[in-house]
């Protein structure tokens, strides 16, 4: 640590950012380059790397949903949600959500990223003990991170040792944290057993639920609904608009008193600009559509496992799925890396993770087994990852 009273070394303003170089050189080296890639909107390649699980982005009822809002509300919420920032449109997406959700009410915010950073730190205080799943997503880690509470990262999927370390606790509150449904492999996360641990020594339980709404529970209504923990007094559910919806932004769902003291001391609710009125209307747009048609959180499950199963039988290391992602494993990230860019060169977008972004340090390719893929393109997605393989 330099001292504050210690000659300080003079850079010229050209040099100031010279350690940016270094670090992208160790990046490099180390396999962790990433890159933007601008798609056009009539992409030919077979997309299994989005988040579009039920394949709603481009349907008609959601964009004409999202443009008929912006014809009415305008471009932008203009302001807070606190200001001018929510519309009658918020309104109606939040009380749909949360009554085909099955919880009392609902909040949205911007993006899914900044529901999460308001839940864990709205409702935590210094005199709280997180226990956050070691695989849990990134937005929950920061949660954590910005949250004034201890932090125990606790072994992935294990209610027993969650149970184990409420047990000792000494502080007054608790908060157990966990995805529903990991985004690298799709594994779900044993709900019925962390509340059951949660409430053994009175803690709450917050579920990051976006990778299971819309493909999870009856007619799609999540992850929470099917473990029965819907509407439950000491759960809180964090989800997405930007995956099963087709949308963008985020809402924190949960007892009507937790979403007022959210509203009244959420940070990135409070100061950030309201969601889009376009976001919203998709977003509603395709609540309603899933409602209309909830056959489609059956399909998208079913095309999981029938790519698993194809993936398993081309001698492939798949992952199980319990939602819509399937994962493959490849032998580094470089291989992972080449895989991926050999599968778009054949005409196949497939997602690639590898560390740090994968808390087990395996790097894999992620496929998202959209409801709307036909049996040709499931077909013609196993051929090309076979193919194209590592050897």
């Amino acid at each position: 640590m330099v001292h504050p009273t210690a000659p300080q070394p003079t850079l010229a303003p050209s040099a100031v950012f010279d350690w940016l170089d270094e670090a992208a050189d160790l990046r490099a080296r180390a396999g962790l380059t990433r890159t933007l890639r601008s798609r056009p909107a009539d992409d030919p390649v077979l997309d299994l790397a989005s988040n579009d699980y039920l394949g709603l982005v481009h349907h008609p009822a959601v964009t004409e949903a999202a443009a008929e809002a912006a014809r009415r509300w305008g471009g932008g919420a203009t302001g807070s949600r606190l200001v001018t920032g929510t519309t009658a449109l918020h309104t109606e997406l939040e009380d749909e959500l949360a009554e085909f959700c099955g919880f009392e009410a609902a909040l949205v915010f911007s993006t899914g990223y900044a529901a999460n950073l308001a839940a864990l730190t709205a409702l935590t205080d210094p005199d709280t003990l997180i226990v956050s799943d070691a695989y849990n997503h990134a937005s929950l880690i920061d949660g954590c991170r910005l949250a004034r509470s201890d932090v125990h990262r606790a072994p992935h999927a294990d209610p027993d040792a969650v149970r184990e370390v409420l047990a000792t606790r000494s502080h007054r509150r608790a908060l157990v944290v966990t995805d529903s449904v990991f985004s690298v492999d799709g594994n779900a996360a044993p709900l019925a057993g962390h509340c059951a641990a949660a409430r053994a020594h009175g803690a709450a339980l917050l579920v990051d639920d976006a990778h299971g709404l819309g493909v999870l529970g009856d007619g799609g209504r999540g992850a929470l609904a099917a473990a029965g923990l819907a509407g439950a007094p000491d759960t809180v559910a964090t989800v997405t608009l930007s995956k099963s919806l087709g949308s963008q932004g985020g809402a924190v769902l949960g007892p009507r008193r937790v979403i007022r003291h959210l509203t009244e001391t959420a940070r990135t609710f409070i100061f950030d600009t309201g969601l889009a009125p376009a976001a919203v209307g998709a977003a509603l747009g395709a609540l309603r559509l899933l409602r209309a048609e909830p056959h489609r959180a059956d399909r998208a499950r079913e095309v999981a496992h029938t790519l698993a199963a194809r993936l398993t039988a081309a001698g492939l290391h798949a992952s199980t799925p319990d939602a819509a992602v399937v994962s493959v494993r490849a032998p580094g990230p470089d291989a992972a890396v080449q895989w991926a860019a050999d599968c778009r060169t054949a005409g196949l977008a497939v997602g690639c993770f590898r560390p740090p972004s994968v808390p087990d340090g395996i790097s894999r390719l992620r496929l998202t087994a959209r409801g709307d893929l036909t049996v040709a393109q499931i077909t013609e997605a196993v051929r090309i990852i076979a193919a194209t393989g590592p050897a």
